[in-house]
């Protein structure tokens, strides 16, 4: 899809479903830093509207869910448990309303390092991520990267 020039939106939305299909029973979703350096949406093509307008332009901080804190960060963050994590205490009905327990996002980073935005896995079930489900989103992100800049 990269070598045939595809839609950024398309690669992502591609990778999204490549993540699903790794691991059966999850939801996956990229968010992208914008210009203002807000999380908006770039490919969450298995989550409702309303979730994702709900979510649309946080501020990447260190504290606030995991994704919002894999941009601030730069580092992987895993959310074993919205319940019991003190950085989904403002934003954990939105997920546990869609009958998610946890989640956790990688940042996708270009060649320079810098966060280009996050991609996030959705649990159903508390628990982390397997290892071979980290090297798979590494790979994703990566891809992911490539895609968000064809400059590179």
């Amino acid at each position: 899809m990269l070598a045939k020039q595809e839609q950024p939106y398309q690669v992502l939305c591609h990778l999204t479903a490549a993540a699903e299909d790794a691991s059966p029973g999850t939801v996956s979703s990229i968010l992208v830093v914008d210009k203002n350096g807000l999380l908006r949406n770039g490919a969450s093509p298995k989550l409702p509207l309303d979730y994702l307008k709900a979510i649309d332009g946080l501020k990447p901080e260190a504290n606030v869910g995991t994704c919002a804190s894999a941009a601030a960060t730069g580092q992987l963050v895993i959310t074993e448990d919205f319940c019991s994590d003190s950085k989904w205490a403002e934003l954990r009905h939105l997920p546990l309303s869609l009958g998610f327990k946890g989640a956790w996002s990688m940042p996708i980073k270009d060649s320079a390092g810098k966060v280009l935005g996050t991609f996030r896995t959705y649990f159903t079930t508390k628990r982390k991520p397997t290892s071979d489900e980290i090297d798979g989103i590494i790979l994703l992100a990566s891809a992911a990267a490539k895609a968000m800049t064809p400059h590179d």
